[in-house]
């Protein structure tokens, strides 16, 4: 049996765990799944700052690696988080291909989750990597109460993700770049000495920690044990997509993006500096933070001076 690891989560918050019905018409046919939820913070409490939505990354993690957001649990916000249908303790369906994991899955259940919860009079919403993806998306409907986006280590194009995914691969020692084209050349990118030379790229641009947190291990764990959204929207690496969302982009729709937005980043991110470019001239009156130490994980490579920005720019926005 799986134990939560909560190692993330400050010792002076309350945690409420539950489940949501989540409908999902599929090839005609009305089906019921689950999404797993987190609330830290009393929703319930009296009038005071909305609370906060946090979107994982994957697409197919599960929220565990964003268990620090807990610190913005404070003053009377409260912060949710929840695992994607598809992996964690929400409902898993490993038979399903790309027709089913779609991008507006997602969206329809994060608007499930809202609804369900009651959060349509006020809420942000923080997506980091992937979840940003979904977090404009979900901008993109005009969503009632959205208050503001905290665009977290993303891109408004996986193309142009990808590209510099590549580009930070190419810095890689050459014996690293020489095991990675072989297995995936060869199409054994489930070879343990793949997912070692993975690592490398991940230690450098993922999360430059020394010991990596109990809680971003577990989100990796949650991958393995179940890929099957991971491989199908994504591919077997951050930086070998061969999935459905490979040519997934925004960037001819960001102006209709109407809520006060903030973009954080890392220095060494796989989402690099030069990635915010498009969603900081394309969103209107967007701003952006960078992390001169971190790299896909800011709020736990500099995890006091990210709650300061984030916890301010909220509490600016409410």
């Amino acid at each position: 049996m799986h134990t939560d690891d909560l190692s993330g989560l400050r010792p002076d918050t309350s945690t409420v765990e539950g489940e949501v019905e989540f409908p999902v018409v599929f090839q005609g046919v009305q089906e019921m799944h689950r999404t797993w939820y987190r609330i830290v913070g009393d929703l319930r409490g009296a009038p005071g700052p909305a609370p906060l939505i946090t979107l994982h990354g994957g697409p197919g993690a599960t929220h565990d690696y964003l268990l620090s957001m807990s610190d913005l649990a404070v003053g009377g916000r409260a912060v949710i988080f929840y695992d994607q249908i598809g992996n964690g303790r929400s409902s898993h369906l490993p038979d399903r291909g790309a027709d089913f994991w779609t991008v507006e899955l997602f969206v329809q259940e994060l608007q499930n989750l809202v609804r369900a919860l009651g959060l349509g009079s006020g809420h942000h919403v923080l997506g980091q990597s992937w979840g940003g993806f979904l977090a404009q998306e979900y901008a993109l409907t005009q969503p009632e109460g959205l208050r503001s986006l905290v665009l977290a280590d993303t891109a408004a194009s996986f193309p142009d993700f990808v590209a510099e995914c590549n580009r930070l691969r190419t810095l890689l020692p050459v014996d690293v770049d020489a095991t990675l084209r072989r297995h995936e050349e060869a199409g054994t990118t489930e070879s343990p000495e793949y997912a070692e030379a993975c690592q490398v790229f991940y230690r450098r641009h993922v999360c430059r920690l020394d010991e990596w947190p109990a809680e971003v291990d577990a989100a990796f764990g949650w991958i393995d044990r179940d890929p099957t959204v991971y491989h199908t929207m994504n591919g077997p690496s951050e930086f070998h997509v061969v999935g459905s969302i490979r040519d997934w982009q925004s960037k001819d729709r960001l102006s209709e993006i109407a809520v006060p937005t903030l973009l954080v980043s890392g220095a060494y991110d796989e989402a690099a500096p030069a990635l915010q470019q498009a969603l900081l001239a394309g969103i209107e009156g967007s701003r952006w933070t960078l992390f001169e130490q971190s790299s896909h994980m800011p709020h736990v490579e500099e995890r006091a001076r990210y709650m300061q920005v984030v916890g301010d720019w909220l509490t600016a926005q409410d």
